[in-house]
């Protein structure tokens, strides 16, 4: 459609306003009767958010499309308000060339429901002994600024200083999976009694706190960019607070998992819980919070990490890990954070939206305050809601969320990608 009108629609939370949107822009706002549009969306007490950038999404295509694809991936991104996801490099085979990233940001361009960023991968194969084509990758159609091993950590402090000065020098970031193999080994929970009742072994946190305290170390000495992957830890909290406070360059991430659920559902053992780093302690989870409405942690990122159900339902040690997110982050994030009071619908725009696209060096594109020349970028959301999520009614291909059964408040029932409207459980009507 070349023009829509979204009515009604209370940006951020505040009050109603209109929305005219032609060409991918935002033309208008305000009170706009007898505005004609080709279609009309009306949008009365839904608040309207800027679409969602989510860092951290593993699409699986190329190698894994038996667990999800680009397609279904990016539906189920749109799904849950986002415009831009960046897909993680641990695909088959890795994204670790220009030709491989320029090929997932051209499936991305074919069958995406939203914009798709790959992130490049740090070392070749993700096998840690030697630096990839950064520079390539950065230059390539794909433009990418996120470099990441993620699913597994550069552990050589040597690669990754280096790679930290190379990425950086690209306007671009490194973003860590802090987990110390020495320390978490094959650890299979969080140390203590989640892991003693389930009889693994544990995962303990210093395994990832010392891993970003070096990292943060390593950052302030190479004067580059550091970006913390899926903090789990009231000590990794600590860390990066005491890095923030002394000016070095470092953000980070947490997961709506990591901020609603902890290691108490492990000891069920079912394996939808089972996730890397794994769920931690009650303590954690309040301290994730605080960080989270604090600055501290910078940004919310899912960590949309699909598999087949016959994956997940082997026994715990062999199941895989991980857990989807996109359908339901922004549900789990207002109930967490939104309901309790601890955030404004402001401050979950800035935290899924601004400053993830910041991170990513695409603030032109997404992540843009709603307003007249903004992209028209924004996803729709009833904060009056009562929806239960059913796994077997998802756009992922995989269903293996650890919310099956949950029933939320609020929930995303629009997402407009540059005017179009790429998910949809409200009508629209023309004019």
């Amino acid at each position: 459609m070349s023009s829509l009108l979204v009515t009604g629609a209370r940006i951020l939370g505040g009050r109603p306003a209109d929305l005219l949107i032609r060409g991918g822009i935002i033309v208008e706002m305000g009170s706009l009767p007898g505005t004609r549009a080709d279609a009309v969306l009306d949008a009365d007490g839904l608040v309207a958010l800027p679409g969602l950038v989510d860092l951290h999404t593993h699409l699986r295509e190329p190698g894994r499309e038996v667990a999800e694809t680009v397609s279904t991936g990016t539906r189920a991104a749109a799904g849950g308000g986002y415009t831009a996801v960046h897909a993680m490099a641990n695909t088959d085979p890795v994204a670790d060339t220009p030709q491989r990233v320029e090929h997932v940001y051209d499936l991305g361009r074919r069958d995406g429901h939203c914009d798709v960023m790959p992130v490049g991968a740090v070392t070749l194969g993700l096998a840690g002994t030697e630096i990839a084509d950064l520079e390539g990758m950065a230059q390539s159609r794909a433009r990418v600024r996120i470099f990441s091993d993620d699913g597994r950590c550069v552990s050589d402090p040597v690669i990754m200083r280096s790679a930290l000065v190379r990425a950086t020098a690209l306007d671009g970031v490194v973003a860590q999976h802090a987990q110390d193999q020495d320390l978490a080994g094959v650890g299979q929970a969080n140390a203590g009694e989640a892991a003693r009742l389930l009889g693994v072994q544990p995962w303990p946190s210093v395994g990832e706190e010392v891993i970003v305290a070096r990292d943060c170390l390593l950052a302030r000495d190479a004067g580059a960019r550091l970006h913390v992957c899926h903090v789990s830890t009231a000590g990794t909290v600590d860390v990066i607070r005491w890095a923030k406070q002394r000016g070095i360059r470092v953000t980070a991430e947490v997961t709506p998992h990591h901020l609603m659920l902890t290691d108490a559902r492990t000891a069920e053992a079912d394996t939808r819980f089972k996730v890397n780093p794994p769920l931690r302690s009650r303590e954690d989870v309040v301290a994730l919070r605080a960080a989270l409405a604090d600055g501290t942690i910078d940004v919310v990122a899912t960590d949309h990490a699909p598999h087949p159900m016959v994956d997940k339902a082997q026994e715990w040690t062999a199941a895989p890990v991980g857990m989807t997110g996109l359908e339901t982050a922004l549900a789990v994030v207002a109930e967490v954070m939104l309901s309790g009071g601890a955030m404004s619908w402001g401050d979950i725009a800035a935290c899924m939206s601004h400053r993830p696209a910041a991170i990513a060096g695409i603030a032109h594109l997404h992540g843009r305050q709603l307003e007249v020349g903004a992209p028209a970028n924004l996803c729709l959301v009833d904060s009056g809601g009562n929806w239960v999520v059913d796994p077997d009614k998802r756009f992922s291909r995989s269903g293996n969320t650890p919310f099956a059964g949950h029933r939320f408040s609020h929930r995303v029932v629009a997402t407009i990608l540059r005017g179009t409207i790429s998910h949809q459980q409200v009508a629209t009507s023309s004019t």
